[in-house]
């Protein structure tokens, strides 16, 4: 069953119905919706897994197995029972036999901390400080009733993914240290760039909803899979590729599933929903941390109590967070990069250190790393250029992540190890959505299939570009500059600096793209002026 907009109104009709019934906040009513979600399709996979196991002919023990103690002694069917059968917290138990206050108290007092027990057998306990927020009986009756309906227990591992998305859109603020919601379109660019394959270990330090990773999951799958395995689904109005991956041994789904995908971040919201997003395509053993990378460090044995890579990652996917400081005291050795505080460039330098060599990266950046004057700006590039190969720097639309934030961003795709002899730059005008202040219109413009191919076919594409005539005009949104180029201008990385011009070019250039630029300038001065006052404090 795919995600159909019968399925999607439904969501945005109980998302309504909250907003109407005293639930105002949208973080909040996307987190309790979660929840729901997870409590109602855990049983369709509980039965799948059964299933599953029975053709394997291996053993499986049902999370509704045994019993259950009740917490509340008023939820008990008879005055004095202490127990019910664990098989009484299956939604299709609680949410077809009761409403109003008895709803209610099951929920608070059996249900979520049911579903606690069992997080705390998984690789993240992302039921960790989870609680019922929506307490008023009437409306909690009707969202429970209004989900019931959407029949999501006829839905496959892909569909309940993607509706779980659905419901994760509706998050629409920035975290305090910026970060904030990467666009699935986007982040699926960003994974074909790179390209992860079976095999290898994918890590986004600042992981969010775990999108990347869920992202890295689809490629690997569609890659493995046979002609008659690969469908198309549409997603936030565009057509997408997707595969079942029938053609991994089992062995090598099991390592897909167990030791490929790991990721952390700094708030224990975003933990749970990554879980519960990761949890519901078929991969609950995958380990999100609640933890700050820039302010801890992991020594080599405690990487191997939690299962964690010892040497690194292959690959390493990420949108940290922008415009957010750090105290200076809290940041630790392995990543400063003079006297930033940063967040950006921090993490870029975070992200340096955890790949293996010859591994690859892809971050999304403000435009101000490309091009800030500051020492710790000039350094980190100089170590990313002359140290490590920078492939390419694709340059993203600006607005592309509206409502959360309007800085102009760029994506850096680059090896650890090895010295950078051609970027490749991409321009993107159009990321197939409208850029107004919701960006979630389709619109048929759309740059990044043509720009990821480009990336791919770059080894053809430079001798083309090295043989052009240079007085002639150059129409493509791609174009290279070399490493003594690069040098010759501090290392600056911004497509814009070594973009072909033209007079019409020039003449039309995109007023949106010049305000970008002096908003990341702007930014960048108000950094110097910050690390002046807290070098004169000193």
């Amino acid at each position: 069953m795919p995600l159909t907009p019968q399925l999607r109104q439904g969501i945005d009709r109980i998302r309504d119905y909250l907003f109407g019934g005293g639930y105002p906040d949208p973080m909040s009513n996307a987190e309790q919706l979660s929840y729901l979600m997870f409590f109602y399709l855990i049983e369709g996979l509980d039965e799948d897994n059964k299933l599953r196991a029975k053709g394997a002919k291996q053993h499986y023990d049902s999370v509704f197995a045994g019993d259950w103690t009740i917490r509340n002694p008023l939820n008990a069917p008879v005055a004095g029972q202490t127990t019910v059968p664990a098989n009484n917290l299956r939604w299709s138990v609680w949410a077809r036999g009761m409403t109003g206050q008895a709803l209610v108290n099951w929920l608070r007092d059996e249900v979520f901390p049911f579903y606690a027990a069992i997080a705390e057998q998984s690789a993240t306990n992302f039921m960790d400080g989870a609680r019922l927020g929506i307490d008023e009986p009437t409306v909690l009756t009707q969202v429970v009733n209004l989900l019931d309906n959407l029949h999501l227990d006829e839905a496959d591992a892909d569909t309940k993914g993607d509706l779980f998305e659905h419901v994760l859109r509706q998050i629409k603020q920035a975290g305090e240290l910026g970060q904030f919601r990467t666009p699935r379109h986007v982040i699926r660019s960003i994974v074909e760039l790179v390209d992860p394959k079976i095999g290898e270990t994918i890590y986004d330090p600042a992981a969010g909803t775990a999108g990347f990773l869920v992202a890295a999951y689809n490629h690997i799958r569609l890659a493995n899979s046979s002609e008659h395995a690969i469908e198309e689904a549409e997603l936030d109005g565009k057509r997408v590729t997707r595969g079942w991956g029938d053609k991994l041994s089992s062995s090598a789904a099991s390592q897909l599933a167990n030791s490929t995908f790991y990721g952390n971040d700094v708030d224990p919201k975003m933990v749970r929903l990554a879980t519960m997003n990761l949890t519901l395509r078929g991969l609950p053993n995958v380990r999100i941390l609640k933890r700050n990378a820039l302010t801890t460090v992991m020594d080599r044995s405690e990487k191997a109590e939690l299962g964690l890579p010892i040497d690194g990652y292959d690959v390493v996917l990420a949108n940290p967070p922008f415009s957010g400081k750090l105290d200076r005291d809290r940041i630790v050795d392995d990543v400063k990069i003079g006297t930033t505080t940063a967040t950006e460039l921090l993490f870029l330098k975070y992200m340096l250190n955890l790949m293996k060599a010859g591994g690859r990266c892809g971050v999304v950046v403000p435009e101000g790393v490309l091009f800030g004057s500051t020492g710790a700006h000039k350094e980190l590039r100089r170590q990313l250029v002359e140290n490590n190969t920078v492939e390419a720097v694709l340059s993203l639309p600006g607005g592309v992540f509206q409502p959360y934030s309007g800085v102009k961003t760029s994506v850096i795709v680059f090896r650890k190890g090895g010295r950078t002899q051609q970027v490749q730059f991409l321009h993107a005008d159009n990321d197939g959505y409208k850029m107004d202040a919701q960006h979630d219109t389709p619109i048929e413009a759309d740059d990044l299939p043509a720009l990821v191919q480009a990336f791919k076919d770059r080894a053809q594409l430079l001798p083309q570009w090295q043989q052009r005539e240079t007085a002639a005009e150059w129409t493509e949104k791609y174009w290279f500059a070399s490493a003594d180029e690069l040098r010759e201008n501090d290392f600056n990385l911004s497509a814009g600096r070594y973009r072909p011009m033209s007079k019409a070019q020039a003449e039309h250039r995109n007023p949106i793209e010049l305000l970008d630029e002096l908003r990341a300038i702007e930014v960048e001065l108000l950094e110097e002026i910050d690390g002046l006052r807290e070098l004169l404090k000193a």
